[in-house]
């Protein structure tokens, strides 16, 4: 039997009730869900995407993976204004979220971040002390641990060499792993259940508190009146290729949405629950993301060892953190330039190839609107100083290869050959349009981003929907600002503190539902 209801096998329209109804089951949904379980509230969690065990992730090729749980096969974009690059966006769909298709990363704030945000923006439990317990007990359920230097890739070690020889020498990452082996799958499913994804490390919990689960459900609507929602309304994706089906509806006294950075915030718009002067949809961040190829005489093998294992925050000043990772040998091969026969070569060398990544601690801020459909329609605009740690970045990535001996490099620039040192150092990276900049982003952030009043954010400082008496939003839109380092620890020690809070309001929610 399975541990989740899955919609696409339900014939039928769906009614169901709840005290608590979450959409949506990432870092953000099922921590709070599973806390609000544990509580004694019946919790009840819909999931748009499908329910996946690790064998299957294990059988899957990477093409399919990008199929089943990358939403929009990983092609959601932000589209750059202002001579700021267009942005693919890559977030994950089905049980687990985006925490199934990370590479497990697990960073703590920067207290020089995280202190402005009590100080600066008036939330004033937001302090290191305030979040520490939060931390502390996320750090504790997912298993976070230093990565073994042992397990760092050749293409890790060789940027290591550089980066020490230029005096910014890289350190170990934490990440949510018990008994990883290195096999470098992680942004595709972890097929040894080593990676401590929310469905592995919070799913157990919420079910054995009696907390329910339903994937295949596209809320399209919370459904509300005077202010006051009184659940949500969807389609089931149970016709042939995932098309909409039968009708659903769910009844609950409290309604908390962690459907991520971009789509928060259009299933609130969708649902008349962000009116004209709402700051929902506004101030998004990016981390906008980087990667320089670096080929080698000798032979990297960089897909063996672990995807992501190392980094360095000593640019931080300079608004870059610079970060270990080797994407799928295939989507390297297709990114290199040329043609026929030329191409062909240049991927043959794929074995030679080292890679290392940079992202940008961005001011920002983008857009988020609803557009066709329940489609986000994303814009983003780089401020200068945004655009200025963009190059910093590139140029730190090649310089570093080259201190550890890279014979060639491939830069992240539209309609460039291959660089040799020489031809590297005589360009005018800076001249560059950053439209021909090639950019991702894994980390979109602050959509509906807590705040002190109605005029600044989205949600109060308990989470709270301002303009909602009993509507929480409980993922990564929530984030007060750009983090410079991977969000996942932080939305789930968000989302621990928003449980909590909720929990400690619900019996007052509750009676004024009744």
């Amino acid at each position: 039997m399975s541990d989740v209801s899955e919609g696409r096998l339900h014939e039928g329209a769906l009614a169901l009730d709840c005290d608590v109804v979450v959409v949506g089951s990432g870092a953000g949904g099922m921590v709070a869900a599973t806390i609000l379980a544990e509580s004694g509230l019946d919790v009840l969690v819909l999931e748009e995407g499908k329910r996946l065990h690790a064998a299957v992730h294990g059988k899957m090729r990477q093409s399919q993976s990008l199929r089943h749980i990358w939403r929009d096969g990983g092609m959601s974009m932000a589209f750059g204004t202002g001579g700021t690059p267009a942005i693919n966006v890559t977030m994950g769909v089905g049980v687990g979220g985006s925490s199934m298709v990370t590479g497990g990363v697990c960073l703590r704030v920067p207290e020089g971040i995280l202190a402005p945000w009590s100080r600066e923006l008036g939330l004033e439990e937001l302090t290191p002390d305030g979040m520490d317990p939060y931390y502390r007990e996320v750090e504790r359920a997912v298993h976070v641990e230093e990565v073994p230097v042992e397990m760092q890739s050749r293409s890790t070690q060789l940027f290591g060499e550089g980066a020490a020889a230029l005096g910014h020498p890289i350190r170990p990452l934490t990440r949510n792993t018990k008994g990883c082996n290195g096999c470098g799958r992680c942004n595709f499913g972890c097929p040894e259940q080593a990676k401590m994804s929310v469905d592995l490390s919070y799913l157990p919990r919420l079910l054995a508190a009696g907390g329910r689960i339903w994937s295949d459900c596209l809320v399209q609507k919370v459904v509300h009146e005077g202010g006051r929602a009184t659940g949500v309304r969807g389609r089931l994706l149970n016709r042939p290729g995932r098309k909409r089906g039968d009708r659903f509806e769910v009844r609950a006294k409290v309604v908390l949405v962690a459907c991520g950075g971009l789509h928060t915030p259009v299933l609130l718009k969708s649902s008349g629950l962000a009116p004209f002067g709402s700051q929902v949809g506004r101030n998004l961040t990016l981390h906008p993301g980087f990667r320089v190829f670096a080929a080698f005489d000798e032979e990297v093998r960089g897909w063996e060892g672990a995807m992501q294992s190392a980094y360095t925050d000593a640019f931080e000043e300079d608004h870059v953190t610079l970060m270990s990772l080797f994407i799928p040998g295939s989507v390297i091969a297709a990114t290199m330039p040329g043609a026929g026969p030329k191409h062909h070569a240049r991927a043959a060398t794929l074995p030679h190839i080292a890679m290392f990544g940079a992202m940008v601690h961005d001011e920002g801020p983008g857009v988020v609107r609803r557009g066709i459909g329940r489609e986000p329609f994303t814009t983003y605009r780089m401020s200068k100083k945004d655009r200025a740690a963009m190059y910093r970045g590139i140029r730190l990535l090649a310089e570093t290869f080259l201190a550890a001996g890279a014979k060639q490099l491939y830069l992240p620039v539209l309609g460039e050959d291959v660089f040799s040192p020489d031809r590297y150092r005589r360009f005018e990276l800076e001249r560059v349009p950053g439209a021909r900049i090639e950019c991702s982003s894994q980390h979109p952030l602050g959509s509906c981003q807590m705040s002190r009043s109605a005029g600044e954010g989205g949600v109060d400082p308990d989470g709270k929907l301002w303009d909602a008496e009993n509507v929480f939003v409980c993922d990564g839109s929530v984030i007060p600002t750009s983090l410079g380092v991977n969000p996942q620890l932080t939305i789930m020690a968000m989302a621990t503190r928003i449980a909590q809070k909720l929990r400690g309001r619900y019996r007052a929610l509750a009676r004024r539902a009744a």
